[in-house]
């Protein structure tokens, strides 16, 4: 085929000019055995495999060089290029300049628009041949493409359908397009996926649907390029193992229910809403859970619907988001591929109109009903401080940190607040070990002793973030355990009580198997990850005017990990947090509107103090009362109504729903394949 030739020939003068641009050019970067740049020579390879073995290859080999292996090439290049990309951005952070003064070793530009003019020049040639000859090929030889991946256009132009699911997936959320997020094309995202995965072959599906998930987890986490020198790396390679199982499991599930004739037929539209609910959930719990980019999250701002966040968690409302993409699949395809089904089509629409339409009507009346009592609220008030010092607790300033929180603190407490708040590590030498050495020898103690007696003086009750740690002895020995914490003090400058940070960041705040994988944790070490161990005590603080637990930074987004705080006897979630570190907003938004589902699903006041993100006070219908600029010193001082309310249905019984949704799902796959096994024995 002489255009396969000509796209071949153009990929070894591609391959050719990047190594001599890589070697010779202005950009060049001299080769090193890393393992980024081995990765680029793979991807080198893979171009010119096709060329390699085409000759020889029979004909089904041949046409499946043509059409599909140049969609894998197209997202193995484009997921490295995004990687590249946005690891760039770390070439300008200062903590990466530090890392390398201390003998890190990184193979990074001076700045990142060297860096990402390195990553353009790598990329952006191979990928736009490449995509070039995936639309040719596919026009060109239009009866070839059909026969082999299917005469309709989800088929034929399934990569493209994908991309159009990750843009609409990534952008629902905040994002740099948009930093509200646009939550419509929620109820949208994963409609073009689903009819791919339709009308593709099994493992076709399984392809796009991974490629999906890779390239949303980049796209929606890029931020993540800014937080440890290796966490997008981690982040991406755990999402491609969790999609390509998912992917694997549940559109064998959704094949095996959609054969089935009758009443179980009509219900396979339930399947991908349940397996993806479930799969949610499993991403958020254990050593590696990761609770960003649920789909109810988008939501946020739509109060109506995530009451039912109540009775649910942000589960049930992730499932009517889901469920509304399916029936949306569904009845494209009814209405599309001539398969009309009125059963299945009126069942789909009718369910999902009766869970829409349960949830608006319980959210309007019990969200009313708890908006009213805050407006009108007459009974127990505290007045909470926030301050936000807008400094990054990672560098080693803590002076000018330290006078930046005592002014702000001093105009705030004008107001006479009950309880001043300071954000995660806002105050970072170790209280407990610095305030018993010598002010005299060690500047540190000298500054500890200085924050305690300002403390002292305020005549107010402060929490603070602090680097804490206790000693253990083991074996005869004493081994020293350190701790991400917060501390609250009396207005009498008494240590009342400490929290550890329980719920910690894998690998980069907590790896348990340094025994089992030594080569990892030698890896963390070397990337200058500081690791801490988990607390084990879920404390609530006792305030005369209320109980309050403090979860620390990304905690606030686990939803078992609160209600857990509440179920102890917290009147008050408060969330101190550091965001300065991404030095973006889409970064500090994703958070908060993850935390803000905590609000209602316990029915409990949020109030969230950051070093810099979004500090602010969430009422316990999700709304969003008083929050402070982003990136700017500021502080709020805020009236908080507090009742002792009882426990709402989520509070009691947790995670129920997506448990529940995993039964329904081990039922369906049940029946269907019992179904299956009686079609056959009737035969």
């Amino acid at each position: 085929m002489k255009a396969y030739r000509i796209f071949s020939y153009l990929y070894v003068l591609t391959v050719l000019t990047e190594v001599i641009l890589l070697v010779f050019s202005p950009f060049g970067v001299p080769f090193k055995p890393s393992f980024a740049q081995l990765l680029y020579m793979l991807i080198l390879f893979l171009y010119l495999f096709k060329l390699a073995i085409y000759p020889a290859g029979k004909a089904k080999r041949r046409l499946f060089l043509i059409f599909k292996f140049p969609e894998f090439t197209f997202v193995f290049s484009l997921s490295f290029f995004l990687f590249s990309y946005i690891y760039a951005s770390n070439a300008n952070m200062d903590y990466v300049q530090r890392f390398m003064q201390m003998g890190g070793k990184l193979n990074l530009a001076i700045d990142s628009r060297m860096e990402r003019s390195i990553s353009a020049m790598q990329f952006a040639p191979l990928l736009i041949l490449n995509l070039i000859e995936i639309v040719y090929m596919r026009i060109r030889y239009s009866t070839l493409s059909s026969r082999l991946m299917g005469k309709d256009i989800f088929s034929k132009w399934g990569l493209f359908w994908t991309f159009l699911s990750v843009i609409l997936f990534s952008f629902s959320f905040p994002s740099f397009l948009k930093l509200d997020g646009i939550a419509l094309f929620a109820w949208i995202s994963i409609v073009p996926l689903l009819l791919v995965i339709e009308k593709s072959s099994y493992l076709r599906g399984v392809f796009y649907g991974t490629s999906f998930g890779v390239l949303e987890v980049m796209i929606t986490n890029y931020w993540l390029g800014t937080f440890q020198l290796i966490s997008l790396q981690f982040v991406t390679f755990f999402f491609l193992i969790y999609y390509l199982v998912f992917m694997f499991v549940t559109i064998r599930m959704y094949r095996l229910v959609k054969e089935a004739k009758g009443l179980l037929g009509s219900l396979s539209f339930l399947v991908f809403p349940l397996a993806w609910l479930f799969f949610d959930y499993l991403h958020s719990i254990g050593f590696l859970g990761y609770p960003w980019g649920m789909l109810g999250v988008t939501q946020y701002s739509f109060l109506s619907l995530i009451q039912i966040s109540s009775v649910t968690g942000v589960w049930g409302v992730t499932f009517i988001v889901l469920l509304a993409n399916s029936v949306i699949a569904m009845l494209i395809r009814e209405f599309s591929f001539g398969t009309n089904v009125p059963v299945k089509r009126w069942t789909a629409i009718g369910l999902f109109v009766v869970i829409f339409g349960s949830a608006m009507i319980y959210g309007y009346v019990t969200g009313g009903k708890y908006q009213y009592r805050d407006e009108n609220w007459r009974g127990e008030k505290v007045k909470v401080a926030l301050v936000q010092q807008n400094t990054d607790p990672r560098k080693n300033d803590y002076e000018d940190t330290l006078e930046k929180l005592k002014a702000l603190t001093d105009e705030a407490i004008r107001e006479k607040p009950d309880i001043v708040v300071w954000s995660e590590t806002a105050f970072v030498p170790n209280i407990r070990r610095w305030s018993k050495l010598d002010p005299e020898k060690y500047p540190l103690a000298k500054l500890v002793r200085e924050f305690l007696r300002y403390q002292k003086s305020l005549g107010v009750w402060l929490l603070t973030g602090n680097d804490d740690y206790l000693i253990f002895r083991k074996n005869g020995k004493e081994e020293r355990y350190d701790y991400n914490a917060s501390v609250l003090f009396s207005p009498e400058g008494k240590r009342v009580k400490t929290y550890h940070k329980i719920k910690l960041v894998p690998f980069t705040e907590y790896f348990p198997y340094k025994k089992q994988l030594p080569s990892v944790y030698q890896l963390l070490k070397n990337f200058d990850v500081y690791l801490w161990e988990p607390g084990t005590e879920r404390v609530v603080f006792r305030h005369p005017k209320f109980n309050f637990s403090t979860p620390i930074c990304f905690e606030d987004a686990f939803p078992d990990e609160i209600r857990q705080f509440v179920l102890a006897g917290a009147d008050a979630i408060v969330n101190i947090s550091n965001d300065y570190w991404s030095l973006t907003r889409v970064e500090a938004k994703q958070h908060f509107i993850n935390a803000i589902f905590r609000a209602v699903e316990n029915r409990r006041p949020l109030l969230r103090a950051t070093a810099s993100g979004v500090t602010a006070y969430v009422n316990t219908t999700g709304r969003v009362v008083k929050e402070a600029p982003y990136y700017e010193e500021a502080y709020l001082v805020v009236d908080v109504p507090i009742e002792k309310n009882g426990f709402t249905l989520y509070t009691m019984y947790g995670d129920w729903f997506p448990l529940t949704a995993a039964i329904l799902l081990l039922v369906l796959s049940a029946w269907a394949l019992f179904a299956g096994i009686r079609r056959r024995d009737d035969r």
